[in-house]
């Protein structure tokens, strides 16, 4: 496997990157408050990067994250290629692609996704909507539940809503019920309330296959779990950053606090705990865009992104001392946006557990190196 990006992910890499670098200040994040930054999400849709992940791949959004994740920048960016422009890219019937991607594309309608399924929302098909052909272009029907907290729901127009049963629908946000929700770190989210919502299935009635040979649920899964290490692959890169310039500005008796060992083997171990999550969600997505089963790999990224995570953003704060404490400080943004993943992720026991029940339903085919 090579993780070399390509030419073209390299450009959509270093054109983010200056994008957050430039709009992404702590200033605006801070005024910004729990909402996105709509004048940053614009600039994003204007240079084309939420369309360009159909060309990139899997891969080259994780490495957009990573930018992203490296300056904390608050819009649905994540959500919007994963649960929209991927999803029904991959999945979606021709007549869904062709109404719904240039939209996605441009961030004019903005998709975010009701995942996984946790339990608590039923889904019954009522009738579909044939194409001009005769052929079955989508299947309808009505969804009822709620969804405790979906984020960047504030924001979006359609939500990818995963039904008990596994089915993926395509709701509109402003067909349901969706109640404000303040999460750990400033993600726009929502309760979403389904009350006998009208729903459109996404891929129609067949369609259930997806890269790997793996079906339109688990794929979505796989992917989002992916695409979500790679932006805390960037947080934790960022709360790194910011502590090894604290610790080598910082001076304690004459000498900066990067020359005490402790402070050196703290920040070691954080160096290496963000390469493991970085480069467990480069595989992941590389091989989901070589067309390789990736599951258990996308599993595998999530945990290291979970449980290696938390540990880089707590030594990220504690290496800056007394000024970590400061809830105004951009350090701490960091670390509620660690926190924030590990709990989207999933809880690392709950994550290893299904790791675990995956590779033995598979005959422990795993590569065992993906997951030291």
């Amino acid at each position: 496997m090579d993780f070399t990006p390509t030419e073209e992910q390299a450009a959509a890499r270093d054109l983010a990157a200056e994008i957050f670098a430039d709009l992404a200040t702590p200033e605006r994040l801070a005024a910004a408050g729990t909402d996105s930054d709509a004048e940053l999400w614009k600039a994003l849709c204007a240079t084309g990067l939420p369309g360009a992940v159909e060309d990139i791949g899997l891969l080259g959004l994780v490495l957009l994250l990573e930018e992203q994740g490296r300056v904390t920048a608050q819009v649905p960016f994540a959500a919007n290629c994963v649960y929209g422009v991927l999803a029904v890219a991959a999945h979606g019937t021709a007549e869904q692609r062709g109404r719904l991607l240039p939209a996605l594309r441009q961030g004019s309608v903005v998709a975010t996704g009701a995942f996984p399924a946790r339990g608590g929302v039923t889904a019954s098909a009522v009738g579909t909507t044939r194409a001009a052909d005769g052929t079955t272009a989508s299947a309808d029907g009505v969804l009822s539940g709620i969804v405790a907290w979906v984020p960047w729901l504030r924001d979006a127009s359609v939500v990818l809503v995963a039904a008990d049963d596994r089915t993926l629908w395509l709701v509109r946000v402003a067909d349901a019920r969706v109640e404000p929700v303040e999460l750990t770190a400033p993600w726009a989210a929502g309760r979403l309330v389904l009350d006998g919502t009208p729903g459109e299935r996404l891929g129609g009635l067949g369609g259930l296959g997806g890269p790997g040979g793996s079906g339109a649920y688990d794929d979505v899964l796989a992917s989002a779990r992916t695409a979500f290490a790679g932006l805390q692959a960037g947080v934790c890169a960022g709360s790194l950053a910011r502590a090894v310039a604290h610790t080598n500005e910082r001076e304690q008796f004459g000498r900066p606090l990067a020359a005490k060992q402790g402070v050196q083997l703290r920040a070691a171990d954080a160096y290496m705990d963000t390469e493991a999550i970085r480069v467990t969600a480069y595989e992941a997505a590389w091989r989901r865009d070589a067309g390789l089963p990736y599951d258990t790999h996308a599993l595998t990224a999530a945990w290291w992104a979970s449980e290696a995570g938390k540990r880089v953003v707590h030594a990220g704060q504690h290496l800056h001392g007394g000024t970590g404490a400061d809830l105004d400080h951009p350090v701490h943004r960091h670390f509620l946006w660690g926190r924030q993943l590990d709990a989207y992720l999933g809880c690392g026991s709950e994550v290893l557990q299904e790791l675990g029940e995956s590779i033995a339903a598979q005959g422990g085919t795993h590569d065992e190196n993906s997951a030291r």
